[in-house]
């Protein structure tokens, strides 16, 4: 069987994206609007009518806006933005997050895809409170970076026409979109301190979080990140020494591959955990296929 479906957004960098995954595939047909049609909002609801699974790569506002009308629509819907993240009526779209969770997605009829920091957050933090090794209201900090691609279309163009040059640090007022979702989804009680900073570079990412932990804490930690992520196909712990001296945060580009390494001095307890992943593989665009997969009840790498 066929499943229809339609991307609202599809010509967004996460959309595009998307679309490369789904377009190559037989058991796929992808509903599509031309230019003119993507701009009414009749067409797009007639898309949505017609379509099984539904993509929203939209901006926050566009998709609360259009969400009221999908409601008594018979699609199911993956939101890739920051809209229903924390709303616990749409399945948070993170399969590894506990043991339960490709169930519940399979099962959804709305679905809201991870942040790609948050993706890399949530990974590293939450099998740490899952297993007691840190506690919920453990002060955090996170410290990642970015290719340019993760600020859309006029982030992209300052680094393409040169406007911008080198890196920046940014958001350090500690109000980044991808905070509430990374202490919901963790199970945190307490509000990370989140540092995030983007490179002179389009794909690719660097999440990392560093820890106070008794004697012992890098194997501890790594046996319990091993633990959780046992047989998972996309999110992988591996050596330290598998990143490479310099971790390079495109190493896993054009893949949805999230790997996990753990470092830091066992005598003293101090760690670093580390998360490398493309932004918008399964930072965006992977994990929304890998969601559509679950959903449909196909091979969850397929198009992957």
């Amino acid at each position: 069987m066929t499943a229809k479906v339609f991307i609202d957004g599809e010509v967004g960098t996460t959309g595009l994206q998307i679309r490369a995954r789904l377009a190559r595939r037989d058991d796929i047909s992808l509903i599509s609007l031309s230019e003119d049609a993507r701009k009414s909002r009749d067409a797009r609801l007639a898309a949505f009518a017609a379509a099984d699974f539904a993509i929203l790569c939209l901006p926050d506002a566009a998709v609360h806006d259009i969400a009221p009308d999908l409601a008594g629509l018979p699609c199911r819907v993956i939101d890739a933005s920051t809209a229903h993240r924390t709303d616990p009526a749409w399945e948070f779209g993170f399969a590894e997050l506990d043991a339960g969770a490709r169930s519940r997605i399979a099962a959804a009829k709305h679905v809201s895809n991870p942040g790609c920091y948050s993706t890399g957050a949530i990974a590293l933090l939450r099998p740490m409170i899952d297993a007691g090794l840190i506690a919920r209201d453990h002060p955090i900090t996170i410290n990642a970076l970015s290719g340019y691609s993760g600020g859309g279309k006029a982030m992209i163009a300052e680094f393409e026409n040169g406007a911008v040059t080198g890196g920046f640090v940014y958001a350090t007022g500690q109000k980044h979109k991808h905070l509430p979702e990374i202490v919901a989804r963790a199970g945190l009680t307490r509000r990370p301190i989140f540092v995030p900073q983007v490179g002179q570079f389009s794909q690719g990412m660097i999440v990392q979080v560093p820890l106070h932990l008794p004697p012992g804490g890098p194997e501890a930690a790594r046996a319990a990140l091993a633990a959780h992520y046992a047989g998972q196909h996309f999110v992988r712990v591996v050596d330290r020494a598998a990143m490479g001296e310099r971790i390079d945060p495109q190493r896993l580009n054009a893949t949805n591959l999230l790997e996990i390494a753990v470092d830091g001095d066992p005598e003293t307890g101090a760690t670093v955990l580390i998360a490398q992943l493309d932004n918008l593989g399964k930072g965006a665009s992977g994990a929304a296929v890998q969601n559509l997969n679950i959903m449909i009840g196909c091979d969850e790498a397929k198009g992957l």
